[in-house]
């Protein structure tokens, strides 16, 4: 099951007007969230989910501009994260909980508890977005509106053009395979996050979790000076090479090796304004208690020959309620699955507002820049109204 239940975060660890609470009877879970805007009943609800390796503390500094905006914003730790307990934390343990259309049952059912009706939006970042997304195309009478971060969002996958969903399942392993071949050999991240031992390389890691997140979270940040993502022309090896080891990764090595080679020094840790070290402790604190496991059990889904049949069930189905992409100008990952920016743009999000791309943030673009996202999120909300 998974690890032992925690208090909630205390004030002292959050910004003024936001609270921390545990909501229970969620879709078997208890799921603990941050909440901004709660004093006023019958406020627009906004619900903000977080990616990997995240926590609803990620949006720490959005959910007060929000709250003072007059809405009741929303943030949980996800299933298999934080604080939120009732999820499995076994490698063999309930894989498919953690399917995206579980994971859409987790935010209805936490609005239910909660009493809310519908949201005026639905905000994911990362590993949040997909979630966002097939929130806003299965229950659009739910969720109004929805933004996505960081992540683009192609849509459903498609038959029969992507084949049958145990070989649609092998792309992951395939693209690793060809990997392994260049003349540099090389890994990708999330067929290597699918691996039984990829949650104890972090947890268990010789830095240690607090230094390991703190190098994983600078190496994709604007702070690292070598972030200058571009378009990639196809899904084949040696366009995928051309990213960064974060992605794709030197193969043999764990993924805290890898980012410990780009560890910033203690002044580079101190200028950090955006994630101080005092912050970055409620991340570490979390992960040392709970490892990753919860997370790491999301990517494993994507390559799950079951769970992608039951989304080939809305092949062709679109996204269309007022829609918004939002990313840093130095992530990567708005361009690491090739030709899924575009097609968000061209034909799924059927009403997209917009795609903003932030100066001065990499893939933590709600913490880097958390001020101009804000903005950007006020400004969407009252164009969705």
């Amino acid at each position: 099951m998974s690890p032992q239940a925690a208090d909630p975060l205390s004030p002292d660890l959050l910004p003024r007007g936001v609270r921390s609470r545990f909501v229970e009877g969620v879709n078997g879970l208890t799921v603990h969230v941050l909440e901004a805007g709660f004093e006023t009943p019958g406020r627009p609800t906004v619900l903000l989910l977080h990616g990997f390796p995240e926590l609803a503390y990620s949006w720490r500094r959005v959910l007060p501009a929000l709250g003072a905006a007059g809405y009741h914003a929303i943030a949980p730790d996800q299933r298999g994260y934080g604080r939120t307990t009732g999820w499995d934390a076994d490698y063999d343990g309930d894989l498919r909980s953690f399917r995206l259309l579980n994971l859409v049952r987790d935010a209805v059912g936490l609005l239910a508890a909660l009493g809310v009706g519908q949201v005026h939006a639905v905000i994911g970042h990362d590993f949040g977005a997909p979630v966002a997304a097939w929130c806003a195309l299965l229950r659009p009478d739910v969720f109004r509106a929805v933004v996505l971060m960081s992540a683009p969002f192609a849509g459903p996958p498609l038959l029969p053009l992507s084949g049958a969903p145990d070989h649609a399942a092998t792309r992951l392993r395939d693209m690793d395979d060809q990997l392994a071949t260049l003349r540099w050999p090389r890994q990708h991240y999330q067929w290597y996050y699918t691996t039984r031992q990829a949650n104890a390389d972090m947890w268990r890691c010789e830095q240690g979790v607090h230094a390991f997140l703190r190098a994983y979270y600078h190496h994709k940040s604007a702070d690292w000076k070598d972030n200058h993502p571009h378009p990639l022309r196809a899904w084949n090896a040696t366009e995928l090479a051309q990213m960064p080891t974060y992605y794709v990764m030197e193969r043999g090595q764990t993924m805290a090796q890898t980012v410990a080679e780009e560890m910033p020094g203690a002044a580079e840790i101190a200028a950090c304004r955006w994630l101080p070290e005092h912050e970055l402790s409620v991340y570490s604190a979390e992960y040392q208690r709970t490892g990753f496991q919860g997370g790491l059990q999301w990517y494993r889904c994507t390559s799950d020959a079951a769970c992608i049949a039951e989304m080939q069930t809305f092949s062709g189905r679109t996204i269309g309620v007022p829609s918004l992409f939002v990313a840093g100008v130095s992530d990567w990952g708005v361009y690491q699955s090739p030709g899924a920016f575009e097609a968000m743009q061209a034909s799924v999000c059927t009403r997209l507002l917009g795609c903003e791309l932030i100066d001065g943030a990499g893939h933590w673009v709600q913490q880097e820049q958390s001020t101009a996202v804000s903005r950007l999120l006020l400004d969407f909300l009252q164009a969705a109204a």
